[in-house]
């Protein structure tokens, strides 16, 4: 297997200061390329339906939360981890592009919920399909077993962060 860019920076701290174990770089460096370069693979499908990356995830939240496609926007926003104002500003783009609708709680009308449009769920439905296909080709380099073994990794590192 080729070298990386990583593995001649390494290279370079390991000739300057051989003193110190830099393989944390490697790893930590190599995870922030790759964000790099799957958010770009990614932007550019969300933008293929004139939408950004977190305008996409709320589509995306309200889809998969089934019918009747609906949450609180407090919902919204503790699922995707964001700020109520960046919810907000979300949730006013959309709004302005039919994307999605506030509509009071039939139960409690102090609550607003927010709700995909019919013209929200086809852009969902059509985005969604188009993302997970790109997904698998920006994933293409890794066999079945990788990605599994990659995912098991990566779960590992994240969930202690979260936990």
């Amino acid at each position: 297997m080729s070298g990386d860019q990583i593995d001649a920076i390494l290279a370079q701290w390991q000739k300057e200061r051989p003193d110190l174990d830099v393989s944390p770089m490697g790893i930590i460096g190599r995870i922030g390329r790759v964000r790099q370069h799957l958010l770009r693979g990614i932007q550019k499908t969300f933008s293929e339906f004139d939408l950004n990356a977190g305008e996409f995830d709320v589509l995306a939240t309200l889809r998969r939360s089934g019918q009747p496609y609906q949450l609180t926007p407090t919902a919204l926003f503790n699922t995707l981890m964001v700020s109520s104002g960046t919810m907000t500003h979300r949730l006013d783009g959309l709004e302005q592009a039919d994307l999605v609708q506030r509509i009071p709680d039939s139960i409690d009308r102090r609550v607003t919920l927010i709700q995909l449009t019919h013209k929200g769920y086809d852009v969902i439905e059509k985005a969604i399909t188009v993302h997970v296909a790109n997904e698998h080709r920006l994933l293409s380099a890794l066999k079945e077993a990788e990605r599994d073994a990659l995912a098991q990794l990566l779960r590992k590192l994240l969930t202690s962060f979260e936990e």
